[in-house]
């Protein structure tokens, strides 16, 4: 592979959030063999991997959204939340919450979620002819819970108190037996910057926008969604919506699942935050695999953080500490830094840095189009080509041939 004689500049760094297990491993090859050879780049590193985060108590976590706040982009690498089986795996302190949730949370942002479709990889549903853009609320409800057990024969009940010290109760469940309690919350302030975003992301990318949600059964919670997030349509929006030819619709959860099935894609499905997150995999799984899909993170005053949306790859990460090569499929990660150096090429005025993440992406989806690609992805292929299911290396290195190509012509 031939290397430029000149790397292309960056001006400010990146916040770089490195991560966990297998993903951590592909994470460094992908700096080495499609970044570095490139790309001067410049980055302020945070290691969110499960020991950093134990050893300062999480505050790495914090740091790493601060300096997101501070810079205007991050890139991130997929990352453990730890369960009771971690704590003891990693001899951790505690439990400690995902880094996900933390950091939506201090960005109070949306996450928008695409799968990356490509020629000889069909979804499982023929009818998907074009990409399902999923619009994921990140803040609050379960991934900002408060949980209990019940004793047998404990009363659990809710309780609001005013700032005048006046109370407002009410009664969750008088146990008999034992049993569990979880509390959940949102803000106004998070719902309205959620339906904003949604509105503003569909109409800059010309698709309709649904919003689904449960408010049959959540006759205040979920309906408390409904009513901002239609509040905010009529008074900002729905003249830009109809001038544009574009449809806001809003209906239950179980209506909009049957309604996706049966589309071409082509939309924005807004949903809140646990909806967001199951239904995005079933997107990206549908679409071919988890592996396929784009995630980014926006905030209300335009802080990116662009991630992997699918889990650290244990299994195969097992494998690797045995020395055995694995067929991991980075694609996720790569368009993870696809994405953020285009932002931070955007943001800076750096043509050139975002011609590099266009050809990154090219040349990634070329690879795969040319039938050289990782197992997962080779047990789907229906293209002209017979497919080559190769190692994660010999992916990497296909495609900084094909980009090394693409950057001299």
């Amino acid at each position: 592979m031939e290397m430029p004689k000149t790397k292309i500049a960056m001006q400010t760094p990146l916040v770089e959030i490195d991560g966990d297990e297998m993903t951590r491993v592909l994470w460094s090859a992908i700096k080495e063999q499609l970044l570095l050879p490139f790309v001067d780049l410049k980055t302020e590193y945070y290691d969110l991997g499960l020991p950093k985060r134990d050893e300062t108590r999480d505050q790495v976590t914090v740091d790493a959204a601060e300096a997101i706040l501070r810079l205007g982009v991050g890139v991130k690498c997929a990352t453990i939340t730890p369960n009771a089986q971690r704590v003891e795996e990693y001899h951790l302190h505690e439990m400690w919450k995902s880094p996900n949730g933390t950091i939506r949370a201090m960005l109070d942002g949306t996450c928008f979620r695409a799968p990356i479709m490509v020629k000889g990889i069909s979804p499982v549903i023929p009818a998907w002819t074009t990409t399902i853009t999923v619009a994921r609320h990140a803040y609050g409800d379960i991934y900002k819970n408060t949980e209990m057990t019940a004793p047998e024969g404990s009363r659990a009940e809710v309780v609001i108190t005013a700032k005048d010290g006046t109370e407002k109760r009410a009664l969750i469940h008088d146990f008999k037996g034992s049993g569990i309690v979880q509390g959940i919350h949102n803000t106004d302030k998070s719902i309205e910057s959620f339906a904003h975003s949604c509105f503003r992301y569909a109409l800059d990318t010309h698709q309709d926008l649904w919003f689904a949600t449960k408010d049959t059964i959540s006759k205040v919670y979920d309906h408390h969604f409904k009513d901002i997030f239609q509040e905010i349509y009529d008074s900002v929006y729905k003249k830009d919506f109809e001038a544009a030819g574009l449809t806001y619709f809003y209906t239950l959860i179980d209506d909009a699942i049957a309604r996706v099935v049966r589309s071409k894609g082509g939309f924005v499905w807004a949903l809140k935050n646990y909806d967001g997150d199951v239904m995005s995999d079933m997107i990206a799984t549908a679409f071919g695999s988890l592996a396929m899909m784009t995630s980014v993170l926006v905030s209300p005053d335009g802080k990116y953080e662009y991630e992997a949306a699918h889990g650290t790859v244990t299994r195969h990460y097992y494998r690797y500490l045995k020395g055995e090569e694995t067929s991991t499929n980075p694609v996720a990660t790569i368009f993870a830094w696809s994405g953020a150096l285009r932002k931070r090429g955007e943001l800076d005025g750096l043509s050139d840095l975002m011609h590099f993440a266009d050809c990154l992406e090219k040349a990634t989806i070329a690879t795969i189009e040319d039938g050289i690609m990782t197992k997962d992805l080779s047990a789907l292929w229906t293209g002209e080509k017979p497919a080559q299911g190769v190692t994660s290396s010999v992916f990497l290195n296909a495609i900084a041939e094909r980009l090394s190509a693409m950057l001299s012509a």
